[in-house]
C-alpha cells in the first residue's frame, strides 16, 4: 500500500501574516456563533412576556444548540472529506437565514424555527473554525491560538448576554438577530480572500447519509425526553417511554451502521482512543454544567436583584473576565511547556466549587459575593475548555482531526443541550408550581396560568410588594438547588481526566490522504490511536510505522 502523507513543518516568519489574517476571520465566525448561544439569556424574560410563551422559553435557546449539536459530526466529516472552506463559507450563509427568519418571527413558533436554522449554520461555524486551526498550526503551537477561540467564546458568554439585555433595553431584542446579517457577510468576505487552506485531495466517496439520518433522530429524541419528562408529561407517560426506547433504538442503529459505511460520519476506531473517550466524557460533563448555568442566571439576576436586562448582562462580566484570561493564560503555558494534562483537571474541581457557592445564593445575597462565585466559575471553564479539544486534536491525523473534533465538540453540546433542557425544564416547573402554591388567587398578575406565563421583570417590578417578595423568593427557590445537583459530575470528570496519557504535541501537521483515512477507521491513528507514547515528534513518519509511506513535506505560503 502507498500512502501520501504532507507534512506541514511549523510556519516561519514569512508565513505568520497568512496565518494570522485566517485567524481574524475565524475569531470573528467564533464570535457570531457563540454570541447566539447566549445572546437571548437576557432578553427571555421580555421575548416570552411579549410574545406570552413562557411555557415554550427553554426553546428558544435549546433548539439552537440541539441544531448546532446535530450539524458539528456532519460539517467535521465533510470537512475532512472535500475541503472546509466551501463548508465553512456554506454554515454562514445558513446562519444569516436563520437569522433572518427570527429577527421576522410573529410569534415563538417562528422565532423558535429562526433559532434552528441559525443552529444548523452556527454548528458548522464553531466546528470548522477549530478544524481550520488544525489545518494551518501544529499541536504544539496550537494551544495559544486554541486559547484565543476560547477567550473568543468567553467573551461572547458575556458579551451576548449583556448586547441582549442593551437591545431589549434600547432598540429591541430582534436586533439580537438582525445584527449577524453585516458580520456574517463580513465574515464570508474574509473567508473568500483570506482563508488559504492546503490543497485538499479529490475522492469521489459515498457519503453516510443514513448516519447523519439516525444521528440527527437520536439527538432529537434525547433532548425531547429531558425537556418534556416530569413537566409536559409524566416519567410514566406513553409518550416519555415511547421517545426513550426510540432514543436507545436509533442510537444502537446508528452504531451498526457507522461499523458498516465505506466513510462514517463518526468513525468506531475514535473510542478504541483512551485520551478521547476520558476528554469526551468530560467534555459533556462541562456542557451541562456550563449551559445549564449560562442559560438561566441572566433571569436569576433579573427576577431576584431587580437588575434589567442591561445590568443583568454586566453581572456576568467576572465569569468572562475568569474564562477569557485563563483560557488565553493555559493556552500559552500548554504552548511554552508542553504540558497540558493538570489544567482541565484543576478546571473541573474549579467548577465544581463554584456550584456548590452558586447553589447558596439567596434573595437576599450580596450581588457582588454572586458576581465572584462566577467569576470562579469561569477561571475552571477557562483552564479546561480549549485544552480538551486539543488533547483530541493531537490523538489522530490530519485527515480525520474534523471527524474527531466534531465528535468531541458533539458530545459536549449534547451536554450543553441536556444541561439546558434539564435545568430548563426543572426551574420553569418547580417555578410554576412555587408560583401557583405561593401566590392568592386572584392576586394580580399572579392567577392562572396566563398571569404566571406573562411575567416580566417589569411587571414583577411593579408588583405590590408583599407579592414581588413572594415571585422573588419563587424564582431563588425554583433555580439556586438545581446547581448543587450537577456537582457530583463535575468531580467525576475531574477523576477521569487524571488517567489522560499525556502523549507529547506534535511538532508537525499531517495532510494523510484516503489511504490513511481508511487505515484510521482500523484503529491507527498518526499520534496515538494505538501509538500511545509516541517520543515528541510523534507525527513525524516514523511514529506512523506504515510500510511503502510517500513523504511530501511542504509549507504554507503567506496569502
Amino acid at each position: 500500500m502507498t500512502l501520501t502523507t504532507k507534512i506541514v513543518n511549523p510556519p516561519a516568519a514569512s508565513d505568520r501574516r497568512s496565518i494570522l489574517l485566517v485567524f481574524a476571520g475565524l475569531m470573528l465566525t467564533m464570535l457570531l456563533a457563540s454570541l447566539d448561544q447566549t445572546i437571548f439569556s437576557t432578553a427571555l424574560p421580555t421575548i416570552v412576556g411579549e410574545l406570552n410563551g413562557v411555557n415554550e422559553m427553554l426553546w428558544v435557546i435549546t433548539i439552537y444548540i440541539l441544531a448546532s449539536t446535530i450539524m458539528l459530526p456532519i460539517y467535521g466529516k465533510l470537512g475532512d472529506l472535500m475541503g472546509r472552506k466551501g463548508l465553512f463559507i456554506g454554515a454562514i450563509s445558513v446562519f444569516i437565514l436563520g437569522s433572518i427568519v427570527g429577527g421576522l418571527a410573529p410569534d415563538m413558533t417562528w422565532l423558535i424555527i429562526g433559532r434552528g436554522v441559525q443552529g444548523l449554520g452556527g454548528g458548522g461555524l464553531m466546528l470548522l473554525s477549530q478544524a481550520i486551526i488544525a489545518d494551518v498550526v501544529p499541536a504544539r503551537e496550537r494551544g495559544r491560538y486554541m486559547g484565543i477561540l476560547g477567550g473568543v467564546f468567553a467573551l461572547s458568554s458575556v458579551a451576548g448576554p449583556l448586547l441582549g439585555g442593551w437591545f431589549t433595553d434600547g432598540i429591541g431584542w430582534r436586533w439580537g438577530l438582525w445584527m449577524n446579517i453585516p458580520l456574517g457577510l463580513l465574515a464570508i468576505v474574509c473567508a473568500i480572500f483570506f482563508l488559504r487552506l492546503p490543497a485538499h485531495p479529490k475522492v469521489k466517496v459515498r457519503v453516510d447519509v443514513a448516519g447523519m439520518a439516525l444521528l440527527g433522530i437520536t439527538s432529537t429524541l434525547l433532548v425531547l425526553v429531558s425537556t418534556w419528562g416530569g413537566t409536559k408529561y409524566s416519567w410514566g407517560s406513553p409518550q416519555i417511554i415511547g421517545m426513550s426506547a426510540g432514543t436507545v433504538l436509533a442510537a444502537c442503529l446508528f452504531v451498526w451502521v457507522e461499523s458498516r459505511a465505506e466513510h462514517p460520519i463518526m468513525s468506531l476506531h475514535l473510542f478504541k482512543d483512551r485520551n478521547f473517550n476520558l476528554t469526551t466524557a468530560a467534555g459533556l460533563i462541562t456542557g451541562i454544567a456550563m449551559f445549564g448555568t449560562l442559560a438561566y442566571m441572566p433571569t436569576f439576576l433579573q427576577m431576584v436583584t431587580g437588575a434589567n436586562a442591561t445590568q443583568a448582562g454586566f453581572l456576568m462580566i467576572p465569569m468572562m473576565a475568569g474564562l477569557l484570561v485563563t483560557s488565553i493564560l493555559s493556552g500559552q503555558i500548554v504552548s511554552r511547556t508542553g504540558r497540558y494534562k493538570w489544567l482541565p483537571v484543576a478546571g473541573m474541581f474549579i467548577v465544581a466549587i463554584a456550584l456548590v457557592l452558586l447553589s447558596t445564593m439567596s434573595a437576599t445575597m450580596q450581588v457582588w459575593l454572586i458576581c465572584c462565585y462566577l467569576a470562579l466559575m469561569g477561571i475552571g471553564l477557562g483552564t479546561s475548555m480549549q485544552i480538551l479539544v486539543l488533547i483530541v486534536q493531537n490523538q489522530f491525523p490530519n485527515s480525520q482531526v474534523g471527524m474527531a473534533t466534531a465528535s468531541n465538540n458533539y458530545f459536549r453540546q449534547i451536554g450543553a443541550s441536556l444541561g439546558s433542557a434539564v435545568v430548563g425544564s426543572l426551574f420553569a416547573h418547580r417555578l410554576a408550581t412555587l408560583l401557583t402554591e405561593r401566590i392568592p388567587a386572584g392576586a394580580s398578575g399572579g392567577s392562572g396560568s396566563t398571569g404566571i406565563n406573562s411575567l416580566t421583570p417589569a411587571k414583577v417590578r411593579a408588583l405590590p410588594e408583599q407579592l414581588r417578595t413572594v415571585v422573588i423568593g419563587s424564582y431563588s427557590d425554583a433555580l439556586t438547588p438545581i446547581f448543587v445537583y450537577m456537582v457530583p459530575l463535575l468531580v467525576l470528570a475531574g477523576i477521569l481526566l487524571m488517567f489522560v496519557k499525556e502523549i507529547p504535541l506534535a511538532t508537525s501537521i499531517h495532510h494523510g490522504g484516503p489511504a490513511e483515512d481508511a487505515q484510521g477507521r482500523d484503529g491507527v491513528g498518526a499520534h496515538g490511536a494505538d501509538a500511545e507514547g509516541a517520543d515528541a515528534e510523534g507525527a513525524g513518519p516514523d511514529a506512523l510505522d506504515m510500510p511503502d509511506q510517500e513523504l511530501t513535506v511542504h509549507r504554507i505560503l503567506p496569502a
